[in-house]
Formats: structure tokens, sequence, C-alpha cells
């Protein structure tokens, strides 16, 4: 099982820059993303159709699949644990100040770390440079 943070997850659903290499990687994979990571999700498939690129239709029809994918199971969503935020807490104690980490990277962060993971995949520079704090490998394929 690998974990995905947003940034991922939502190039199963559009063909932003490196969709193709995300979608690889998920046919040989599990995935699991923090359970905020749905609501991410559904907020990139809104901004598609509030940026004009997704039609209302096909906005409906993304957020459905989404919905569907959801429901049978293709994600394994993590809780947001008293151990996460724990864990929050622990590394912004001493995270240094020229580190710039927002509180929806440190969840998926502290989420992963939290249930075993040692890696993360993800395409947000920040989240991938905030990973060591959380002694977790980040990874880029795009």
């Amino acid at each position: 099982m690998i974990y995905f943070d947003t940034s991922y997850l939502a190039r199963l659903y559009f063909e932003d820059s490196g969709w193709e290499k995300v979608r690889q990687l998920t046919e040989a994979n599990h995935l699991a993303c923090c359970i905020h990571g749905r609501a991410e999700v559904m907020s990139a498939i809104h901004r598609k159709f509030r940026e004009g690129i997704f039609t209302v239709i096909e906005f409906r029809q993304v957020l459905e699949q989404f919905e569907l994918d959801c429901n049978r199971g293709a994600y394994h969503w993590l809780p947001l644990s008293t151990a996460v935020t724990a864990c929050l807490k622990r590394t912004y104690e001493v995270l240094p100040k020229m580190v710039s980490m927002r509180a929806a990277d440190a969840m998926h962060l502290a989420c992963a770390a939290e249930n075993g993971f040692r890696e993360i995949h993800s395409n947000d520079r920040n989240l991938l440079a905030a990973a060591t704090h959380f002694r977790l490998r980040g990874i880029n394929i795009i």
C-alpha cells in the first residue's frame, strides 16, 4: 500500500501534468490517504468546474465517479486520530522556522507517519520538503 496526497489523487480524475505516470503507479499498488484528502479531492473537482475546465455535466460525472470509487473501496481512508494530532504537535514544536508547512500538508504527513508509512507520494513541493521532519521520504515521479 502506498500513500498519495491530494495532488496525486486528483490526477486519477484530471489529466494534469504527469497524470499518466501517477495512474501507472496505481496499477500495482493499493492507495491510502488521510480522510482529509477525500474533502480535498472534492474541492479540486469543484475548482475545475469553477474555472470552466469542466461543464456542469462533466463536474457531476467526475464527482460521481470519485464517490463510486470511494464506496467500492478504491482508497483506504486513514482517520485523523489523536495520535496524528499529537504527531503534529511534536513536529511543529521542533520545526525550524524556515520550513513552510501548511496545516493540510501536516495532516497528510502526520497521518502517513502515524500509520507506518515510510514514503509519501506527492507533487506538492512544500509537502515534499517537510516530509523528512516526519521521517518520511517524499516521492514525486512527475
